[in-house]
């Protein structure tokens, strides 16, 4: 199963300054979110990500692990691999031996990985929506509507209220598809490299390089 770039990056949008339009209690917890990861040099998490289609009730999933370190990202999923020193994107096609070359988007509208954890509010309302409790755990709700125009209405976001830290996280878009995101851990790395964010071509003779930028 493919999943499109843009689908995956939309896990990854999430800091930055709150509007006069989200709620006090949103703002508390995000900001707090968003200071927790700003103490790591460097994260792994390994995640899920589902995409259901409600019209005809069909559903995938893919399992992922992502390292992030500043504006830098890798993602990898069994038959893709999605890497960027903060300038340059690679995508990996293993099923095809091929490897493609973009420049990062600075468009809004293509959700930055490197933001993951510092970006959940600019350019969001915010809206707390309580808390719900499953075995021991409770959980916050938070809501988010894009305030400029996206290919997404809402993000709905649930939080780990003792760890401090992201659960799960489910986009809408206007074509009726439902993307989420369970977050299995969050773990801080040390002495990762910046070269591991870069492609190595010397790793991968064999692989055909295309470059779009």
């Amino acid at each position: 199963m493919n999943f499109k770039i843009k689908c995956i990056l939309l896990l990854l949008t999430l800091s930055g300054k709150l509007f006069a339009q989200s709620d006090a209690s949103s703002k508390i917890i995000l900001d707090a979110l968003s200071e927790k990861f700003k103490t790591n040099d460097a994260v792994k998490t390994d995640f899920n990500i589902t995409v259901y289609n409600p019209e005809i009730k069909n559903k995938d999933s893919q399992n992922g692990v992502l390292y992030l370190k500043s504006n830098k990202y890798k993602i990898i999923f069994q038959n893709q691999e999605i890497l960027s020193d903060g300038k340059n994107q690679w995508t990996y096609l293993k099923a095809d031996n091929e490897v493609q070359i973009n420049m990062v988007s600075k468009d809004e509208d293509a959700l930055n990985p490197a933001q993951i954890f510092t970006a959940y509010n600019k350019g969001y309302k915010t809206k707390y929506n309580g808390e719900t409790k499953i075995g021991t755990i409770i959980y916050q709700n938070i809501e988010l509507a894009p305030i400029a125009t996206k290919s997404f209405f809402k993000i709905k976001m649930v939080i780990n209220k003792a760890k401090n830290q992201i659960f799960s996280l489910s986009v809408f878009d206007k074509n009726g598809n439902i993307y989420t995101y369970l977050v299995k851990n969050l773990v801080s790395v040390k002495d990762i490299s910046d070269s591991f964010f870069v492609w190595d071509k010397k790793k991968y003779p064999n692989v055909d390089l295309q470059d779009l930028r």
